[in-house]
């Protein structure tokens, strides 16, 4: 949990994974969005893949990034057990 904790606390990383919610994007689409290097974003994809908050397939000579849904619904439910019940 501490590595997506690490991964999430980045503006540039959440930034990422606001792109990647709408589709699927090489890393190339990605670096397009933003104005640093494209090996400062390669080293930002890798810590997301770290996190496992991303996931990558190669298809030719490009590799697609996309969310991993399931973690993020891990994360959402660990964090909704933090969430005061309301009296009734």
């Amino acid at each position: 949990m501490n590595t997506i904790f690490k991964a999430l606390n980045d503006p540039t990383r959440r930034e990422i994974l606001q792109l990647l919610k709408d589709r699927d994007l090489t890393a190339g689409e990605i670096a397009d969005q933003f104005n640093i290097s494209k090996p400062s974003i390669s080293h930002h994809l890798d810590l997301l893949r770290q996190a496992d908050l991303v996931q990558s397939v190669k298809e030719g000579q490009f590799i697609y990034y996309s969310l991993n849904t399931t973690v993020m619904d891990e994360i959402l439910t660990w964090l909704m057990q933090f969430r005061k019940k309301k009296k009734k």
